[in-house]
C-alpha cells in the first residue's frame, strides 16, 4: 500500500486527488493500491481515517479541512511514502523548501508543480533526494502537461542537449496571439484575458516574464546548465504594440516571448519569430525545442497549465517512481 501526502490543496492539489479518485482503477492496476493519508493546505489539514472523495467535497464547500494541524506538522509526523507538494509558488521557495527538505531527509519520495524551492536549490535538494535513496520529481513545474523534464532527463538522456528555446507562459502567448490577430493594443487584450481568467487580476508575474524565466533555470539545471533567476536577462511583453507586429508580418515573422538556454546564453524575451516556425503558435499553449548533437530538433507542444493537465504531470512522476521504464 503505496501512502501519499498532499501538502497544498488549492487549484492544483485539488486536481491531483480528483485524479486519483476518477482514476484508481487505472493506477492501482499499474503500481499497486494506494491511500492518501493526509492533506494540508495553509490555514487546515486533515489526516487518519478519512475519503479523499470527503476531503474534496469539505474543501469546496467550507473552504478548510477538518483539522487544525500544521502543513510541517503534517510533513514531519504523519505516516507517507510520497510527499506531493502542490502550494503556492514564491521566489526564493518559502515554506515549500522545507516541507521538501523534511520529507527528503525522512527517506520519503517527493513530487512537486512549485517552481520556487526547485529554483532556490536545485542542487541542494537533489543530492538530498540521492542521500537519502529518494526520488525528487518535478515535471509540473515547467509545461503543465507538456513532456520537458522527461524528456530531456531521458529520452534525451545520452544526447548533448545544446540549446532549448520555448514558449513557456500560456498567459503571454495568448496575449501576444491576440494581438496579432486583433491589432489591438496590449492593455485591451491583457483586461480581456482576465476577464477570461487567463490572466490575474495583477498580472505582473507572468507578462514581467518572471514566470517564463523560473521555468528557464528549471530547464537550464536540468541540462546540466548550473543557473539562478539572478542570471536570467529577463523582458517582458508590456511595451509591445500592434504596429509592431504590422511590421513583423511584413517581412513574414511574427512576436512571441521565448525563453532560451545555452552554453552562452539565458534569456526571455519577446522575439521575432518566423510566421511558419513551430514556435509561431497561438492561443495558451506552450512549446519547447530541443537542439541536440545526434537527435537534431526534437519539438514538443501542450497545455502549459492548467488545473488538470498540471495534475496529470504530477501523476506521470508518481507513475515513474513506483512503475519506473514501461
Amino acid at each position: 500500500m503505496i501512502k501519499i501526502a498532499i501538502i497544498g490543496f488549492g487549484t492544483v492539489g485539488q486536481g491531483f486527488a480528483e485524479l486519483l479518485v476518477r482514476k484508481r482503477d487505472e493506477i492501482e492496476k499499474a503500481i499497486g493500491e494506494f491511500k492518501v493519508t493526509a492533506i494540508a493546505d495553509s490555514k487546515s489539514s486533515i489526516s487518519g481515517e478519512f475519503s479523499l472523495s470527503d476531503a474534496l467535497k469539505m474543501k469546496r464547500e467550507t473552504g478548510r479541512l477538518r483539522d487544525d494541524v500544521s502543513a510541517m506538522e503534517i510533513v514531519r509526523n504523519a505516516e507517507y511514502d510520497v510527499l506531493v507538494e502542490a502550494s503556492v509558488t514564491k521566489i526564493g521557495g518559502g515554506d515549500a523548501v522545507e516541507y521538501i527538505r523534511e520529507a527528503l531527509k525522512r527517506g520519503k519520495h517527493v513530487i512537486t508543480s512549485n517552481k520556487g524551492p526547485i529554483v532556490a536549490d536545485f542542487d541542494g535538494l537533489m543530492k538530498l533526494a540521492e542521500k537519502n535513496g529518494v526520488k525528487l520529481m518535478y515535471e509540473a513545474t515547467v509545461g503543465g502537461a507538456m513532456p520537458v523534464i522527461k524528456l530531456a532527463k531521458k529520452y534525451l538522456a545520452l544526447c548533448e542537449i545544446e540549446s532549448v528555446k520555448g514558449i513557456f507562459n500560456g498567459t503571454c502567448n495568448y496575449i501576444l496571439s491576440r494581438m496579432e490577430e486583433e491589432k489591438l493594443p496590449y492593455e485591451q487584450i491583457l483586461k480581456e484575458a482576465q476577464e477570461l481568467g487567463y490572466a490575474e487580476a495583477d498580472p505582473t508575474y507572468d507578462v514581467e516574464g518572471i514566470d517564463a524565466a523560473l521555468k528557464l533555470v528549471i530547464i537550464a539545471n536540468t541540462i546540466g546548465v548550473r543557473a539562478r533567476y539572478e542570471d536570467v536577462e529577463v523582458t517582458g511583453i508590456t511595451q509591445i504594440t500592434p504596429e509592431a507586429f504590422q511590421v513583423a508580418a511584413e517581412k513574414g515573422y511574427t512576436i512571441r516571448l521565448i525563453a532560451e538556454v545555452s552554453r552562452e546564453k539565458l534569456k526571455v524575451s519577446p522575439r521575432l519569430v518566423p510566421l511558419h516556425h513551430p514556435l509561431s503558435i497561438r492561443g495558451t499553449m506552450n512549446a519547447a525545442m530541443f537542439k541536440t548533437d545526434t537527435a537534431g530538433n526534437i519539438f514538443v507542444a501542450g497545455r502549459g497549465a492548467g488545473k488538470e493537465e498540471t495534475a496529470s504531470a504530477m501523476l506521470s512522476d508518481f507513475y515513474e517512481i513506483y512503475a519506473g521504464s514501461p
